[in-house]
């Protein structure tokens, strides 16, 4: 079992599922939406997720017309985002996470928009866009 919260502790999760896969994403909204060069996501099965704490704190926001991304009202966390056209995923903002997690499949995507300042350090596969497999 997954455990997470948000900054200020108001919002809290659980997942029961496993997470098996991390992206680095290097696209400029999330790295607008993150306040860094990058974000690291996890896509897991919403039916396994669960907030346990703080539900009305919670609030989206739509940088795309058919993705929200939703974070703590209260201190910003961004928490994990979701497609309308896929509600059985969520992408999970693994910052959040308060127990650890040892993926197996790890990578970057949408190095086309890499941060100028920001270099590539690992030998991690790098993809310009969001690998489709």
């Amino acid at each position: 079992m997954h455990k997470g919260s948000c900054l200020c502790g108001r919002v809290r999760y659980e997942y029961s599922g496993g997470i098996d896969e991390v992206s680095m994403c290097h696209c400029k909204q999330c790295q607008k939406a993150q306040g860094s060069a990058f974000v690291a996501v996890a896509p897991i099965l919403s039916e396994g997720f669960r907030i346990t704490e703080g539900a009305s704190y919670l609030k989206e926001y739509r940088a795309s017309p058919n993705k929200s991304r939703v974070f703590c009202a209260e201190c910003g966390s961004p928490l994990y985002s979701a497609r309308d056209d896929r509600p059985e995923v969520k992408r999970l903002r693994l910052g959040t996470l308060d127990t650890p997690v040892l993926p197996g499949k790890r990578y970057h995507a949408w190095v086309s928009s890499k941060a100028a300042w920001f270099e590539l350090a690992d030998d991690l596969p790098a993809f310009t866009e969001l690998p489709t497999s």
